[in-house]
């Protein structure tokens, strides 16, 4: 059942929400000043509220689906937060804030949980899974700042043939500036599925005394670093870098999904969610 911290952090995320979307039309740095501070004032009661949520369930947070989606919110909004403070760009707030929010709900007021086996505890299973939402998280906006580069493309290319002006539009970043952050996400990405599967295979070792190198689980993340890797080389090539670049990784997200939400709840060996 939500506790006191989920409903305070809903309030937040959507203040936050609220005012993220009215600095993109008025374009006050006050105005998102306070986005920002609201959304980080959300991700510290998100944070409470999972450790509300580990006292209630006798465990770790997130050791079923419910606890993973809200986990993986909260690495979702942490990661905008810290890609907006490094790149100073506050207007893809009203994107992300969005879908940090329909994770949180999703992951919170279900009121479910799935108990855990006893192979599932333990900190290197914790940072395994950590890790590894940490990086679906990355890769999520990365798919955003992708969708919005493409946006903002064919904007800018109906805008030179029929003159046609949204001033909202000149509030977020530059397609320049969207290739650099989505480049940036994509790494903290591929570095955290790449320990978060180490650290997996580790962890099944430990437990089980094998390895399944051949589990789904392990293929399909192998094609996701391939399609991520690949997406870094060409979005630096003349010919490639721009929209077509934007174009894979939006796509490659899709192979993310299809790992989340199919390979990891009836595919794999590893464990039944993550």
């Amino acid at each position: 059942m939500p506790g006191s911290w989920d409903y305070v952090t809903l309030l937040l995320y959507l203040a936050s929400l609220g005012l993220y979307v009215r600095f993109v039309y008025t374009g006050r740095r006050a105005t998102g000043r306070w986005a920002a501070a609201a959304l980080a004032l959300g991700l510290l009661g998100h944070y409470l509220a999972l450790l509300q949520r580990s006292h209630w369930v006798h465990s770790v947070p997130y050791d079923d689906l419910y606890g993973s989606l809200s986990l993986f919110g909260w690495l979702l909004g942490a990661t905008y937060l810290g890609l907006e403070l490094y790149y100073r760009q506050r207007s893809m707030g009203t994107f992300v804030v969005p879908c940090v929010l329909a994770l949180y709900v999703a992951g919170t007021w279900p009121g479910q949980h799935l108990p855990a086996t006893h192979l599932e505890q333990g900190p290197m299973f914790a940072l395994h899974v950590t890790l590894s939402v940490l990086a679906y998280a990355a890769f999520a906006l990365a798919f955003l700042l992708s969708a919005v580069y493409l946006l903002q493309h064919h904007y800018l290319r109906r805008r030179g043939a029929t003159g046609w002006r949204c001033p909202a539009m000149w509030r977020f970043p530059p397609l320049e500036g969207l290739e650099k952050m989505s480049r940036g996400s994509v790494l903290v990405g591929l570095v955290s599925l790449v320990a978060g599967t180490g650290l997996g295979l580790a962890w099944e070792y430990e437990t089980a005394r094998h390895v399944s190198l051949a589990d789904p689980k392990v293929l399909v993340t192998l094609l996701i670093v391939v399609l991520y890797g690949g997406y870094l080389r060409i979005s630096r090539r003349a010919g490639w870098r721009g929209a077509r670049a934007s174009l894979v990784c939006a796509l490659a997200f899709l192979l993310v999904i299809f790992s989340y939400a199919v390979v990891n709840l009836y595919l794999s060996g590893f464990h039944r969610y993550l």
